[in-house]
């Protein structure tokens, strides 16, 4: 991944006293430059943002450029963060998912062969064969559902998110994000019982 920020000692400000402090307030403090309070806060959430935009993208490095690039969004524009209308990982997880949905927008998709496998010269006992091809069963299906069922299966069931700040996330309410995830779960199970 392409390095986002200068590390704590290059940046001129004390990261050890930020480390306590909210997301909110790291993010206020980056809207007034502070680049001790953006290393902090990226160093906080990057591994769960990248995890997340991979199970969006199905690929590691789109996922390090998407969430780059989210990053370089807050430093750019945290002045427009408001503490009061949402809360920082609510807000920070808007601007990967729109990152996520511009990007597969732009791009084609690319149909593999039929019976397509990646080859594998390891030695593996038979258990841990079948963990591999089940995990990418669930991988190729979470790719055919719809984007807003697999964002909501993501960020509920990956992430561990709330269903309440999933439904924040997705400007919807409970009730409309708990049918979403149920169109989705009965989408996957159709697709995975296809599969075997």
């Amino acid at each position: 991944m392409r390095r986002v920020a200068t590390t704590s000692a290059e940046s001129g400000g004390d990261v050890s006293g930020l480390e306590q402090e909210s997301d909110e307030t790291l993010a206020l403090l980056i809207g007034k430059g502070d680049k001790a309070a953006f290393q902090t806060l990226m160093e906080r959430h990057i591994n769960m943002h990248v995890s997340f935009a991979e199970r969006m993208m199905g690929n590691r490095e789109e996922a390090e450029d998407i969430v780059q690039d989210a990053f370089t969004k807050l430093w750019i524009h945290a002045e427009k963060f408001d503490p009061k209308r949402a809360k920082f990982s609510t807000w920070f997880y808007r601007i990967v998912i729109n990152r996520c949905l511009d990007k597969k927008r732009k791009k084609k998709p690319v149909s593999l062969p039929e019976n397509f496998e990646v080859a594998d010269d390891r030695e593996n006992p038979a258990e841990s064969l079948t963990t591999r091809q089940r995990k990418m069963q669930v991988v190729k299906a979470l790719s055919e559902i719809p984007e807003r069922q697999r964002t909501a299966i993501n960020m509920c069931y990956f992430e561990g998110i709330s269903n309440r700040e999933a439904a924040g996330i997705l400007n919807m309410n409970i009730k409309a994000l708990e049918s979403l995830l149920s169109r989705g779960r009965k989408n996957l199970k159709s697709l995975l019982e296809g599969s075997d």
